[in-house]
């Protein structure tokens, strides 16, 4: 294998990686579940790269800087998240409100192409029954929905228990 031949490798190896980003960033959160957009992308990657070299249809080099592109890639996309909120934002999403104050928030939830059945599921995991509990339901960037309860819907806790006893 030429040089030539690894720096090609090397392009496509970064080309696809790209690639991919763009497409599972443009599918949205929900495609991604509890992996970050990363963490599927270079699963998807690597799995095809391994799966090419173990049946010998790229040379083991070959796939080696594949492998070592791919991961470079990994972890520049990284780095330069946390250096810049502003790429972060364009690679991983911002998390989106899908309920504000006990109301669906229509447009955000058809922009995320999430259902009511689905929010409540999500808001009945953090143990949320009534809509009007919830302060701020979003959609986070990894799919995921995490609920703020109104204050008045606050579970008790001790603290508030011993306060109150001090009070009296």
């Amino acid at each position: 294998m030429s040089f030539e031949g690894l720096f090609w490798t090397s392009i496509r190896a970064a080309s696809v990686y790209v690639l991919l980003l763009t497409v599972i960033r443009l599918l949205g959160k929900r495609t991604v579940g509890n992996f970050s957009a990363f963490d599927l992308l270079v699963a998807l990657m690597l799995g095809e790269v391994v799966d090419e070299m173990t049946y010998g249809e790229v040379p083991f080099i070959q796939g080696a800087v594949a492998i070592a592109t791919i991961a470079v890639a990994k972890y520049v996309t990284a780095w330069l998240s946390f250096k810049s909120s502003t790429f972060g934002s364009l690679v991983e999403g911002v998390p989106t409100k899908i309920v504000e104050h006990g109301e669906f928030q229509r447009e955000a939830m058809k922009k995320e192409l999430v259902s009511e059945q689905e929010v409540r599921a999500g808001m009945r995991l953090q143990g949320v029954e009534d809509l009007k509990e919830v302060k701020v339901a979003t959609m986070e960037t990894d799919g995921e929905i995490s609920v703020i309860r109104e204050d008045w819907a606050e579970p008790v806790q001790k603290r508030d228990l011993e306060h109150e006893t001090k009070i009296i």
